[in-house]
Order: C-alpha cells, then structure tokens, then sequence
C-alpha cells in the first residue's frame, strides 16, 4: 500500500566477464488471490561502471512509472550468493576452475582471512508450527521463509504462503573467514501487518561440518 517503496534489499552476484554484463530489473504489485500486476523495468549496465566503487543509480522505469534507486558496486573482493537448486554453482565448470585456483597452496598466503567457503543447501521444512489460524474454520496455516547467517552475511529464501511444508530449493555460498564460525538457519513465517513470527532455530558450529 505505498508507491514509494523501501526495501533495503542487498544482492550479490559473481562475475566471470570482465567486460560486466547487464542486470535486468523488473517491478511489480503483489496481488493476493490473482496474477501479480507489472509495474516497470530497468536494466544496469555493468560495463559503463567504474570499479572498486559505489555507484548510486536512479533508474527511470520503462514501460511504466516512477524509478528505482540502486547502489551498486564492482568489486574484485569475493560475496556471498544464493541461486536455484538445479543450477548449483559448483556444477558450473568455471566455478570449480575459479574455486581451485582460489584455494590452491600457491594462494595459501595471498589473503589469510579467506580460509575456505560454505555452501548450504537449503531444500525444505517439514511440520512447521502454524503461526497463523483464519478463517470461520480455524484453518491453521503459515508463511515460512529461511533466513541462512554466517558471520554478518545474512540470505533469505522466498516465502512460501500457506504451507507448512515448504520447499524452498535454494544454494547459499558463503566465504569462511573464521573457522570458528556458526552457522545460524532460522525460519520464519511473513506477517505482511507486523513483523515476522518465530518458527525455529538451528546452529550449526563449522568446526562440526
């Protein structure tokens, strides 16, 4: 219910083309019930930015109204990234070469806080509390997401509406930089008038994986 919407949202990506590339951005409004209207779209490219900085955007929105703003940055320093299941990134032949090159023992000493990296494979939920209960028959039900944190790196699956077994299907890869780390994996359920509900916990200490 706004039209100048803040999300605060941060997205990382891995670049392999020196030359950038083109992110594509499309906005809509959420509709509960039916199809998701289109507001706009706005596509950054990449090679027109310098790197090792900061950039702060306002993209007109074509095929529609308004613009978006973005802070987008290029840098040769490693991020963390989420992706689908199905297109792992270590299934990806450059990703394994970059990942080989990165930790091979000729690089032992060439950034001694990246020690490895993490990837975790969130597929699904099973028998989650029902944080919500509508309707004339008290139909219990919840809108769960998972949250994956490693240090001050913190991913979000999507949320999956009313379901309490859902299957979220997300890789998340992380950078080691402290061996004594914990891994934190929180799901909770989307409360579109408050803020979200607990629905559980688990922590996993790196040093038992």
């Amino acid at each position: 219910k706004t039209l100048n919407p803040q999300w605060r949202e941060q997205f990382d990506f891995h670049l392999y083309e020196e030359r950038g590339g083109i992110i594509d951005i499309t906005v809509w409004d959420k509709d509960a019930g039916k199809k998701d209207d289109f507001i706009g779209r706005c596509q950054v490219d990449l090679s027109t930015l310098s790197k090792e900085q900061t950039h702060k955007l306002e993209m007109p929105l074509e095929e529609g109204e308004g613009c978006l703003v973005l802070l987008v940055t290029l840098t040769a320093s490693a991020a963390v990234t989420i992706s689908d299941l199905p297109v792992n990134s270590l299934e990806d032949q450059k990703e394994r070469e970059e990942i080989l090159k990165r930790y091979s023992p000729m690089m032992m000493f060439h950034n001694i806080k990246d020690v490895g990296f993490l990837q975790v494979k969130v597929i699904r939920a099973e028998a989650l509390m029902a944080a919500d209960v509508t309707g004339k028959d008290l139909f219990s039900k919840s809108d769960p997401f998972c949250v994956v944190e490693l240090n001050n790196d913190r991913l979000l699956t999507h949320t999956v509406y009313k379901n309490l077994n859902p299957e979220w299907n997300k890789v998340f890869t992380f950078n080691i930089k402290d061996i004594h780390s914990v891994l934190e994996v929180t799901v909770y359920d989307e409360d579109r008038d408050r803020s979200a509900d607990f629905l559980g916990k688990v922590a996993i200490p790196l040093l038992s994986v």
